[in-house]
C-alpha cells in the first residue's frame, strides 16, 4: 500500500520542522548530487537561524505516512525538502521564486514526492503573482532533469554557468 505524502510549508518556530529541515538538507549534502559530505556542525547549528533571519526564505517539507497516525499535522517521516527564496525579475518587473534546493531521500525517490514539492512551490508562486520559478540543475543529474522537464521547466537557451565568489 502506498503511503500518503503530505507537503507543508515549514514553520521555523516548530521544533520538529526545524529538526526535519536540518536532517533533510544534511541527507541531501551527503548524496553525491549534494556534494557527498555531511554538513558541518556549524552549518547545522546556524542553518535555521539563518533562514529565519532571511526575509525572503521559505521551506516546504514532504512527509510520508498518514498524518492521523501521530495526531500531528505532519505525522510520518520527513522524505523531502524544497528550500526557496523570493526574488525579483527586473525584466518582468514581478517577483519570482528560486528553488535553491530540492531533494528527496533515496527511499522515497520516484514516488511523486519531487512533483508534489514542485506543485507546492508553483502554487505559492501563483499566489504571490510571480512571473517564474527558477532553479539550477547539475549536468550530471539526469533524474532531476527529467523531473523538471516533465513538469514543464526548460533550459532558458542562454549558455551560462553558475559562478560564485566566496567572501
Amino acid at each position: 500500500m502506498t503511503q500518503a505524502i503530505t507537503i507543508l510549508q515549514a514553520n521555523l518556530d516548530d521544533p520538529r520542522h526545524r529538526s526535519d529541515l536540518v536532517a533533510m538538507l544534511d541527507a541531501y549534502a551527503q548524496d553525491p548530487m549534494g556534494g557527498g559530505k555531511p554538513m558541518s556542525a556549524d552549518v547545522k547549528e546556524n542553518l535555521v537561524p539563518g533562514l529565519r533571519a532571511h526575509p525572503a526564505a521559505f521551506v516546504f517539507l514532504a512527509y510520508r505516512g498518514d498524518p492521523e497516525d501521530s495526531g500531528e499535522i505532519c505525522g510520518g517521516e520527513a522524505v523531502g525538502i524544497a528550500n526557496c527564496f523570493l526574488g525579483f525579475s527586473t525584466f518582468a518587473a514581478k517577483p519570482l521564486i528560486n528553488i535553491h534546493d530540492l531533494a528527496v531521500v533515496p527511499g522515497a525517490r520516484r514516488s511523486g514526492v519531487g512533483r508534489l514539492l514542485l506543485d507546492a512551490v508553483t502554487a505559492k508562486a501563483k499566489s504571490l503573482g510571480c512571473c517564474a520559478v527558477t532553479l539550477e540543475v547539475r549536468d550530471d543529474n539526469p533524474a532531476a532533469q527529467k523531473l523538471y522537464t516533465d513538469y514543464g521547466y526548460h533550459d532558458d537557451g542562454i549558455p551560462h554557468r553558475f559562478w560564485k565568489l566566496k567572501v
